[in-house]
């Protein structure tokens, strides 16, 4: 029996993939910003409600299935576009979105992403595109051409970042300098490396991710990684972007990193069909509302006009179930499908969806629901403070 199979939650596939990365590449994708307060609160909410079964019922099989921006999908989850995929593995977002294939759900590839989204289209999964506007205007009507012409499903406008946030681990460990092409700089990683001789055989054969390949600035080339920071910084996304977007756009577009009622109004009314319900896993601006806290705010606001999804903290199947009780459609997996990714390639992407899965379905045959579309506020009770 395999180490990925004896990972029996998605922590065990934490714990392997920490094992497996040198402590800086780990640190990003474990970290968030500042004190991580938003991040630990994140996971902390799902705590925060209980369930409320009903016993007595035979379900034998139940329905998962749900539609999504017009796709659907066999069970109500997506992938969630994580940056520097081919940091945590060689496999990448190709892996991460042949397995989200095989699972039957949606994959979004990140704009920071050392793939082709011609290349990632190739692996048949309804394949979505998380934007950037990295490099303006004209360079995004191109992104949005090529996503077309490889058949890109939807799009998921990101609005939280007008900056990056503080990362404290990142900065601490100079992931710059990782990043960069100043081999020199590297050299402060030697002994980590030399622990983990198989990601660094990765990583000098393609996972340093020089460039950009979906951000293509005109005259110049695809974006270098170095200049994602700064030029973030001048890409602020606002409700006028969506505007044009949604006129060289005519899929359905989602907005990801709403947090209050009145954003999500503001994106329904300006063309979203979608709204995402998310903190950033709490690597942006860190002290705000857990996402799972925000939902029932946002789903409240938008009532039937748009798919609510939502992600941060997922980390167990019983966490899909009350995000879908609170008023999600479905849900994105961030962290709960990079550790995989990290733990085991694409092998370790198939397993953590897996855990997802098996505890999905375990969780509605114990609470009685034949159907996630059944799935409501009255599966669940808020949990007392002297509990």
């Amino acid at each position: 029996m395999g180490e990925l199979a004896r990972a029996v939650n998605i922590a065990d596939l934490r714990r392997m993939a920490r094992a497996r990365l040198p402590a800086v590449v780990f640190d990003y994708l474990d970290g968030a910003a500042e004190r991580e307060t938003t991040l630990n609160d994140n996971e902390a909410a799902f705590t925060r409600w209980l369930f409320r079964p009903r016993y007595g019922v035979e379900i034998s099989a139940p329905d998962l299935g749900v539609t999504v921006m017009g796709q659907k999908l066999a069970w109500p989850v997506l992938t969630a576009p994580i940056g520097y995929s081919a940091l945590m593995h060689r496999h990448g977002e190709r892996g991460t979105a042949r397995a989200a294939h095989r699972a039957g759900i949606g994959s979004i590839l990140s704009t920071i992403s050392g793939a082709r989204m011609e290349d990632v289209a190739t692996t048949g999964v309804p394949l979505f595109m998380q934007i950037y506007l990295l490099a303006g205007r004209e360079a995004g009507e191109a992104t949005l051409a090529r996503a077309k012409a490889c058949g890109v499903k939807g799009l998921f406008l990101t609005i939280d970042t007008p900056v990056a946030g503080l990362r404290e681990r990142d900065f601490r460990n100079g992931m710059n300098h990782l990043l960069g092409r100043n081999h020199f700089a590297k050299l402060r990683y030697l002994p980590d490396v030399l622990a983990h001789p198989g990601w660094v055989a990765a990583y000098f054969t393609g996972a340093s991710m020089p460039s950009l390949p979906n951000v293509v600035v005109p005259g110049e080339g695809p974006l270098p990684m170095t200049d994602v920071a700064k030029t973030l910084q001048h890409s602020v996304v606002t409700w006028d972007d969506l505007k044009w977007i949604r006129e060289s756009w005519k899929g359905p577009i989602a907005i990801k990193g709403v947090l209050t009622g009145e954003d999500a109004r503001r994106a329904v009314d300006g063309g979203a069909d979608a709204v995402v319900v998310s903190n950033h896993g709490g690597r942006q601006l860190d002290g705000v509302a857990a996402a799972l806290d925000a939902l029932p705010e946002v789903a409240a606001a938008v009532g039937t006009r748009c798919d609510v999804l939502m992600d941060g903290g997922l980390r167990r199947g019983g966490d899909i179930v009350k995000a879908l009780a609170l008023g999600a459609r479905a849900v994105l997996l961030g962290r709960g499908h990079a550790y995989g990714l990290a733990a085991g390639g694409e092998k370790g992407v198939d397993r953590a969806l897996a855990i997802f899965h098996a505890d999905l379905v375990r969780t509605v045959k114990l609470l009685g629901c034949a159907s996630v579309a059944q799935l409501d506020a009255s599966f669940l009770q808020r949990r007392r403070e002297t509990e």
